[in-house]
């Protein structure tokens, strides 16, 4: 399903390159441009997008006072020149904030992070939805033979028996497989949570690994070939456990 989108801004000139931005994203859907957030905010009472491109300074009512006061609220990205709203924007669970004059790359980056998102809750809500991870067997009591992640523009097919670890890289995870290397725009949690417990555990906050491969466990990191990896302090129990139970 193709996420759907409003733009809010005031400036005829960011209004419109926001706008032809939107247009080169085949896989986004801009559904109406408001140069007044009142309007804005009384067509949100009404109907509901996926993600809301707005400005913070505009007349009548702020960008911040829009998202205080919006009920049901989409995902939000901020764009704006004074990067000293940024805090208070993150605070009210901005997705992210462009600062202004806006890239068409950061503009891309954006939307990706926003389409992962959506992905990510639409495979909870809905397993008809297809999410950005795909689980290769619908059968939660059997073992999941593989997944697809995102890289780039394409899915990618991973046996989960061929990842070796995977490595957070802030936005990014990096999926060490016996065959490849795949960066996928995704949280290294958000990835966790697809992946089968009993063949997966997280043992630092940017490192999970398949207990097939673990070929040695010393007291503060594990081997997996020539590769070692950190044991946190934060995943110790939870991980000797793992080990226990298996």
């Amino acid at each position: 399903m193709t996420p759907t989108c409003i733009i809010v801004e005031d400036e005829p000139l960011a209004r419109s390159l926001l706008e032809n931005y939107i247009q080169k994203v085949p896989y986004l859907n801009l559904i109406q441009s408001f140069s007044d957030p009142l309007k804005a905010l009384e067509y949100l009472r009404e109907n509901s997008v996926d993600i809301l491109f707005s400005d913070i300074q505009m007349p009548e009512i702020t960008g911040i006072t829009l998202l205080k006061v919006l009920q049901k609220k989409p995902l939000i990205i901020l764009t704006t020149a004074y990067s000293e709203y940024a805090l208070e924007g993150y605070e009210l669970d901005v997705l992210d904030y462009l600062l202004k004059p806006i890239t068409f790359e950061r503009f891309l980056k954006s939307v990706e992070k926003a389409t992962l998102r959506l992905n990510s809750t639409n495979a909870k809500t809905d397993q008809k939805n297809i999410p950005e991870i795909v689980i290769g067997n619908p059968n939660a009591d059997a073992v999941q033979p593989f997944i697809f992640v995102k890289d780039g523009t394409k899915l990618v097919k991973i046996k989960l028996c061929d990842i070796i670890y995977i490595e957070g890289l802030k936005d990014y995870v990096s999926i060490h497989t016996s065959t490849q290397k795949v960066v996928s725009l995704q949280t290294l949690k958000a990835l966790e949570l697809q992946l089968p417990e009993k063949q997966f555990i997280r043992i630092h906050n940017s490192y999970i690994v398949a207990l097939e491969w673990i070929e040695a466990i010393q007291r503060e990191k594990i081997q997996i070939g020539k590769v070692f990896l950190p044991i946190s302090d934060t995943y110790r129990k939870a991980f000797k456990n793992f080990i226990e139970r298996n």
